[in-house]
C-alpha cells in the first residue's frame, strides 16, 4: 500500500523573524551609539570660538590716476580664543581676504596650524594688491578715503576646522569669520582699533 504522507510544509515565518531580529538590532545599536555620542558632546559642552582683528595696518598704498589700478600692502593679525577645557581644533585649511565695498582687494592664505584647548594663537596673513583694476566706484570711493587718512575695509577667513576630544576627531567643517568694519590708517601716529568677528560655522 502506498505512503501518501505529504512532506511537512516550511514555515516561513521564521526566515521573517530572525530578518526582523537582526534589523532590530542594528537599530538598537545606532540609537545607542548615537546616544553615546550626544551624551558625550553635551558632557562637554563645547563653547564658542572668539576672534579678534588684533592688529591692521596698511604700507605702499598708491592709486594710479591713470588706469585706476591700485598697489597696497595689507597686513593684518586675528587673535584665535578656544575657550573651551577639553576641544582642540586643528586648521586645515585658511585663506583670508580684504575687501573695499563690493571689490576684494587683496587675498592668501595661511599655514595650517592647531590649537590646544584653553589657548590663544595669533595668526598673521599679509594680504598684497598688485596692479589691481578697480572699477570707477571702487576708484572713486578709495581716493576720498585716502584724502581723509584713514580706509575702512572689510577682512574674512574661510577655514576647514576638525574639532578634536580625546582620540576622537570630528568630520571637517567650514568656518566663516568676518571683521567688519575694520579702519586701517594711512598715518603710523594713529593705533589700529580691535575688531570683534563674527563666526559662521
Amino acid at each position: 500500500m502506498a505512503n501518501n504522507t505529504l512532506p511537512a510544509p516550511q514555515q516561513p515565518g521564521r526566515h521573517f523573524n530572525l530578518v526582523r531580529c537582526v534589523a532590530i538590532c542594528c537599530l538598537a545599536l545606532i540609537v545607542l551609539v548615537g546616544l553615546a555620542v550626544l551624551i558625550t558632546w553635551l558632557a562637554i559642552r563645547p563653547k564658542k570660538l572668539v576672534y579678534t582683528l588684533e592688529n591692521g595696518s596698511l604700507q605702499n598704498f598708491n592709486l594710479n590716476n591713470n588706469n585706476h589700478h591700485l598697489n597696497a600692502t595689507f597686513d593684518f593679525v586675528l587673535m584665535a580664543y578656544n575657550p573651551n577645557t577639553r576641544t582642540s581644533v586643528y586648521y586645515d585649511f585658511m585663506e583670508s581676504a580684504v575687501s573695499f565695498k563690493d571689490q576684494t582687494l587683496a587675498f592668501g592664505t595661511t599655514h595650517p596650524f592647531f590649537q590646544p584647548h584653553r589657548d590663544t594663537t595669533r595668526v598673521e596673513s599679509r594680504l598684497v594688491a598688485t596692479n589691481l583694476a578697480l572699477s570707477p566706484s571702487t576708484y572713486k570711493d578709495l581716493r576720498h578715503e585716502k584724502s581723509s587718512g584713514e580706509i575702512e575695509v572689510d577682512v574674512h577667513f574661510k577655514s576647514r576646522i576638525r574639532f578634536k576630544v580625546g582620540i576622537w576627531k570630528s568630520k571637517h567643517r567650514t568656518m566663516k569669520i568676518v571683521c567688519s568694519p575694520a579702519t586701517l590708517h594711512l598715518s603710523w601716529s594713529k593705533h589700529f582699533e580691535n575688531v570683534p568677528c563674527d563666526v559662521e560655522l
